[in-house]
């Protein structure tokens, strides 16, 4: 069975952090449709743990579900697209929490919602952490940080403080890479 096929595409709206599209689209049975696409640049997201096992969370104002949750730091750097994720990854970390991270390791690379958009993320854990400084963005206004364990972490997770699934899939893939 062939794939579905973009015939045309239309640009609805465009900013610096995301476009969007509105294809024409031909199926496998000839019929022809329209997806809209949200074209976002990949991101990264770090998974801090200290050496005591605890993780570092940040928890931010989001304004499209109008509520403040906790999630692992994440981030890309719209100014320079393409730059390398590992890079990211180290710069978001101290940005958003003021730790610095000696040893990276990537866990893996994830689609954050690819039934409307294509945007991905670069999964780290970051270890031997080391205290610097936080210098957030503007609209990180109002960012906390703060240190959890795993188990504070899943209860958190069960109710509902914890709302973020890339945060929750990269628990995932942490657990996936640890049980190799």
């Amino acid at each position: 069975m062939d794939d579905i096929r973009r015939l045309d595409r239309r640009t609805a709206y465009e900013n610096k952090w995301m476009k969007v599209h509105e294809d024409t689209v031909k199926f496998p049975d000839g019929s022809e449709g329209i997806y809209g696409i949200v074209d976002k640049e990949d991101f990264v997201l770090i998974i801090p743990r200290h050496g005591n096992g605890c993780f570092q969370l940040v928890r931010q104002f989001r304004y499209p579900v109008a509520g403040r949750y906790w999630e692992f730091p994440q981030g890309s750097w719209e100014t320079k697209p393409g730059s390398d994720p590992e890079k990211v990854a180290l710069g978001e970390l101290e940005e958003e929490t003021g730790f610095r991270a000696t040893s990276l390791l990537r866990l893996g690379h994830l689609f954050e919602a690819y039934g409307f958009s294509n945007q991905g993320f670069h999964v780290f854990l970051a270890n031997e952490l080391e205290l610097g400084t936080a210098d957030r963005d503007h609209e990180e206004q109002g960012m906390e940080t703060a240190m959890f364990s795993q188990e504070e972490i899943v209860k958190m997770i069960s109710a509902g403080q914890i709302k973020d699934a890339p945060t929750i899939a990269a628990l995932g893939l942490l657990a996936i890479s640890e049980y190799r």
